[in-house]
């Protein structure tokens, strides 16, 4: 782009002054006296045009129409021998007349990364700030330390370029309480944290200071979504506000879900109100180590108590029939769908700590004689799977491991903590993301074998 175009450099500015970004433009333009020619002059002149993202380059001037020219068609002495024989000659044909012109750029015409470019120091410009994940109208910032200074400057900013944004925070590197939620501090905008945010088809309302909430794992909680089966029941050890039960919930799934912080659970429960799945959802508000331990002789006594689940099916309406015969169409049909005597699945989303949880379910049906006579007295009876998420960090002085190196080392602390020698092939691997360059974030899934759920 060219300088003209340039924002205007403030280095190390920290308070926003948006009027210190207005800068003009000394340009020239064609002011055609018939409108109806501007099409025909644009073609033939389009190489002589001002092109530059987000500028138009056809106005309205003193009431007709004008052609802005490029940046370097800028002096009104010198600007015919510029300009090709062909448009001259159009220009004078018509009586165009060759003005100066001055455009005016202010704070709104430069994006956020060019402002932030102008104003940081020198020593931090290799790396832009201005990444962010977004949870509703709140932007959720994770600055280094370096670019905290400029904190509330980087925070305006980027609340004035994006208008679905309302909040601006950073994430602390401290925790204050036992349910693992950083602290974060307020950059911009409103000091309001209960959000909603739209995902997998289903609406999440939930306080974004005091649960869990990454935008990013979108993509994982469908993936592992589309595994489970309508019917089946899944155990959901740490549920979060309900991105993998509530969208398998709407998909016909069973789910017992859990998680120990309160805030969290209470929004598990309204989000499975607001997505109409209260009745195939039953939620805890235990530790991980408890509700896997309790969970078989939850969902047998949740099976007594109701017996089934009612789910709804869609019906669409057949466009052509008549209005007389639509009107007895039912919208939707309800199926009463028998609550399995087994869980099919636990997902264990909780990738600092979860493989240290995965002990508990040595014995998960031999430690209750109930548990275990229902269990063996069902023909149907599977094998549960596990999905755990966890991190294998590795050091960056250490020339980075392979693929296979991470996943033997996942390996290794599985089965070390279920007490079985399950072969690295009955694994799948899949790697969810880096958090950074040496903290892959794996999703890990293998059946459980029979002697660890079955150990007396």
């Amino acid at each position: 782009m060219s300088e003209k175009f340039l924002c205007p450099v403030a280095r190390g500015m920290k308070k926003l002054d948006r009027d210190f970004f207005k800068k003009d433009v000394n340009l020239l333009i064609a002011k055609l006296s018939n409108p109806k020619a501007i099409g025909e002059f644009v073609r033939i002149c389009k190489n002589y045009v001002l092109n530059v993202p987000h500028l138009k380059h056809i106005i309205t001037f003193e009431n007709t129409k004008a052609v802005i020219f490029k940046d370097d068609i800028d002096d009104i002495n010198t600007y015919r021998k510029k300009l090709p024989q062909n448009v001259l000659d159009f220009i004078d044909h018509h009586n165009i007349q060759i003005l100066p012109y001055k455009l005016v750029l202010d704070y709104s015409f430069w994006k956020a990364d060019d402002i932030l470019q102008a104003i940081l120091p020198e020593s931090l410009l290799s790396e832009s700030p201005s990444g962010y994940a977004q949870a509703g109208h709140i932007a959720h910032m994770n600055l280094r330390n370096e670019f905290k200074p400029y904190g509330a400057i980087i925070g305006q900013i980027i609340l004035d370029k994006n208008p679905t944004i309302k909040t601006v925070v950073d994430k602390l590197d401290t925790i204050s309480n036992e349910y693992r939620v950083f602290d974060m501090k307020l950059l911009a905008g409103e000091n309001n944290f209960i959000t909603e945010q739209h995902e997998s088809g289903c609406r999440f309302r939930f306080d974004f200071s005091k649960t869990f909430w990454n935008s990013r794992l979108s993509t994982e909680h469908e993936r592992l979504i589309a595994s489970f089966k309508q019917g089946e029941v899944v155990g959901d050890v740490f549920a979060g506000v309900g991105p993998f039960s509530v969208p398998a919930g709407k998909k016909g799934v069973i789910v017992l879900a859990n998680d120990l912080n309160p805030e969290s659970h209470k929004y598990l429960v309204e989000n499975a109100k607001l997505n109409n799945v209260s009745g195939s959802i039953k939620s805890f508000n235990l530790d991980g180590r408890e509700f896997i331990r309790q969970s078989p002789r939850f969902l047998m006594e949740w099976k007594n108590k109701v017996g089934s689940i009612d789910l709804a099916k869609n019906i669409k309406r057949r466009r052509l029939l008549p209005e007389s015969k639509k009107s007895h169409l039912r919208e939707d049909v309800v199926e009463a769908v028998p609550i399995p005597n087994f869980i099919s699945h636990y997902v264990m989303n909780l990738p600092g700590t979860s493989l240290e949880y995965l002990n508990e379910f040595v014995g998960l049906y031999s430690r209750d004689s109930e548990v275990l006579k229902l269990v063996n007295s069902d023909d149907t009876f599977k094998l549960p799977i596990v999905s755990v998420h966890c991190f294998e960090k590795f050091s960056p002085d250490e020339p980075e491991p392979s693929s296979r190196e991470l996943h033997e080392r996942v390996h290794a602390r599985i089965v070390k903590e279920i007490g079985f020698p399950l072969p690295i092939e009955s694994f799948n691997f899949h790697l969810v993301r880096k958090v950074a360059p040496t903290k892959p974030m794996f999703c890990v899934t293998f059946q459980l074998p029979e002697d660890v759920v079955f150990k007396k």
